[in-house]
């Protein structure tokens, strides 16, 4: 066994392999960003070393700062979790040269399963069923629409390279396909530095089940059962489970047999996914399944894999990069019960899931028989714009896939989290439809139920009464303390509505989630009593203040409550013509300019923000009359991009 590794990436994945490091008795290094100074990896690693700015190219995707880091500190291994560097192979190879073990699959096999057309070509030859679909070198666009009209719509375009559904764009038209191809090529060259594509037919009812592998280095290799991450929003998954839901033993065993064919038939050392596509339109069966990818690395959902089998798989990665064999045989394997992990993301469903930053002002993860939490972040972190919005992974297990169901539900329901905002009332709603708790389910799940699963947005009237009277209550702190000299003038003098005996109504203007609402204050003996539209304040909620403003939760649902001390202008609202930006984030590009006329829901600007790209579309129909913002700028959330003129 090693005596030291580096971790060569951040967030959960690092504290989640530092665990069992440590637990090793390894000596453990972590790198962080600039941007990640104060994040939970670089406290529970053994030492920390800054590797360069906040921007991922320039830090954790820089090999060979890295490396550097990783001789000085005389790491005899490198760990590349499940992200950035895991899947590269120039990286490996680098590792090789710098005589520092790299802790994954044999460069040779990250090559040959990285592209996808080739990895579907080497599956072919091992006789694994693959889609049909253009896999070739040919990259004419005029080509590749042809090809797309030869396959049938619906068709999907999807990156040779990378993985985790970006640059993948569904097709049902032949007329829209010039500009999904476009979106593909650009998205697929910005996140993988490559923009080549493959054309495959679109399964219409299809769930994403796969094989977890794992390969010693005197060549044996097995299979740790199945997970289904079917359940996905924009090709991320969303929930992963284990067992998958209607698998039988053959159909396992036929599968598990390809999985480990696919990965023999690259000589692959350590663990990897090997990812499968079925139709299930009438039901899984050993026919109707085809090979879709493999992820070279550990997945963020080892976890449900771990619950059902009793084992540490990265334990078993350290073992075997270590040169020891597999700690089991197939037959060893076990499946014990049901488990089920839910990926907690700072993002604002009621706002179209956009990314949700700023500090955790409060963070109190569930606990409880059956529960773990595999978290990156700790109360007072930042969540910034630069990468994966992920808080916390939360894994349910028990021995019935109902038990895990509601388990996990109720873990949701106990989560704490305030300030950014979060996705948590989502999935709790998700794991209680009854199409997923009966089994009844695709890829297309979520999408198909998003109007139940995220209703349209109604503010929490008791939860703004709520943190209005956590307002009015500082005011008037304020005010005595000035009145006993404690502090100087007090913005908040005009507006206390304070009385030292009686009863008296007052209207009060207060911002709910920027809107602007007005409550009833009634100021007596007993304190102010606040209500809104007949609501009054929530005694349940918890509430915390930062920044000038009290952040509410109630009900699995954060309401931000601010002060109204001056009108907002007609500037600050979409309706007024000004385009901002939704939140922190690069400008990739200006589709229009000044004098520019525009049609309402034209895509005007690209926004990119943690990993994905968003559109910023026109609110009405207009002329272009300002542009405020230059294509390459970071720009900060509500940060002006474009004024429109209303057309007459």
């Amino acid at each position: 066994m090693f005596s030291s590794v580096l971790i060569a990436n951040r967030g959960e994945i690092a504290v989640r392999v530092a665990r069992t490091a440590k637990r090793l008795g390894l000596r453990t290094i972590a790198v962080y960003s600039a941007a990640d100074a104060q994040a939970l990896h670089t406290q529970v690693c053994d030492e920390a070393h800054l590797i360069g700015p906040a921007a991922a190219t320039e830090s954790y995707l820089s090999g060979a700062a890295i490396i550097n880091v990783a001789r000085q500190a005389q790491a005899e291994c490198i760990h590349p979790g499940y992200g950035f560097l895991a899947e590269n192979a120039a990286f490996a190879e680098d590792c090789a040269r710098a005589g520092i073990v790299f802790v994954g699959p044999p460069p040779e096999a990250i090559r040959a399963m990285g592209l996808k057309d080739r990895a579907k070509a080497l599956m072919a030859q091992a006789g694994v069923a693959v889609l049909p679909g253009y896999h070739g070198a040919r990259q004419e666009p005029s080509f590749l629409k042809q090809k797309a009209y030869e396959i049938g719509y619906p068709v999907l375009i999807k990156p040779v390279a990378g993985g985790g559904g970006k640059g993948m764009h569904r097709v049902d038209r032949h007329a829209d396909f010039d500009d999904a191809l476009e979106r593909a090529q650009r998205e697929g060259q910005a996140a993988f530095g490559d923009a080549r594509v493959l054309i495959e037919k679109f399964v219409t009812s299809p769930r994403h089940i796969e094989f977890q592998i794992f390969a010693d280095q005197a060549g044996t290799v097995i299979h740790l059962n199945e997970r289904d991450c079917s359940l996905q929003r924009r090709h991320q998954k969303v929930i992963e489970e284990t067992p998958a839901p209607g698998m039988t033993q053959e159909l396992r065993k036929t599968m598990g047999e390809a999985a480990i064919a696919a990965a023999r038939s690259v000589g692959y050392v350590g663990a990897g996914t090997v990812e499968f596509i079925a139709d299930v339109s009438k039901g899984l069966g050993p026919d109707a399944f085809w090979f879709l990818e493999m992820n070279t690395r550990l997945q963020v959902e080892h976890p449900v894999t771990e619950a059902v089998t009793g084992l540490d798989l990265v334990e078993w990665q350290f073992r075997v990069a270590a040169g020891e064999p597999l700690p089991l045989r197939q037959e060893q394997v076990t499946l014990r019960g049901h488990a089920l992990e839910a990926r907690l993301y700072a993002e604002d469903p009621e706002r179209g899931f956009l990314p949700s930053t700023g500090k955790l002002l409060a963070f109190a993860p569930p606990g409880g028989e059956g529960i773990r939490v595999d978290a990156g972040v700790a109360a007072g972190n930042e969540v910034t714009p630069y990468y994966d919005p992920m808080i916390a992974k939360i894994i349910a297990s028990a021995p019935t896939r109902t038990d895990a169901l509601e388990r996990l539900a109720q873990a949701l329901d106990e989560t704490r989290v305030i300030g950014p905002r979060t996705n948590a009332l989502f999935l709790a709603a998700l794991l209680r439809t009854r199409g997923f708790r009966t089994g009844k389910f695709d890829t297309g799940f979520i999408e198909a139920n998003l109007a139940t699963l995220v209703p349209p947005h109604e503010p929490d009237l008791a939860a703004a009464a709520a943190g209005l009277a956590r307002l009015i209550t500082r005011e008037q702190e304020v005010i005595a303390a000035r009145m006993r000299g404690d502090e100087p003038t007090s913005p908040w003098d005009a507006r206390d509505g304070f009385l030292l005996g009686g009863t008296r109504m007052a209207p009060r203007r207060v911002l709910v989630d920027d809107a602007e609402l007005t409550a009833q204050v009634s100021y007596g003996p007993q304190g102010p009593a606040v209500s809104i539209a007949g609501k009054s304040a929530a005694e349940d909620a918890t509430l915390v203040e930062a920044d000038g403003a009290v952040y509410v939760l109630h009900s699995g649902r954060q309401t931000v409550v601010r002060p109204a001390l001056f009108e907002t202008g007609d500037l600050d609202r979409p309706a007024g013509g000004v385009l901002v930006a939704p939140m922190h984030g690069k400008l990739l590009a200006i589709g229009v300019a000044k004098g520019d006329a525009v049609q309402k829901g034209q895509r005007l600007a690209i926004l990119e923000a943690m990993k994905m790209e968003h559109a910023l579309l026109a609110p009405f129909d207009g002329t272009v009359a300002e542009v405020m913002a230059a294509p390459g700028s970071q720009v900060a959330e509500r940060a002006p991009i474009l004024v429109i003129k209303p057309k007459d």
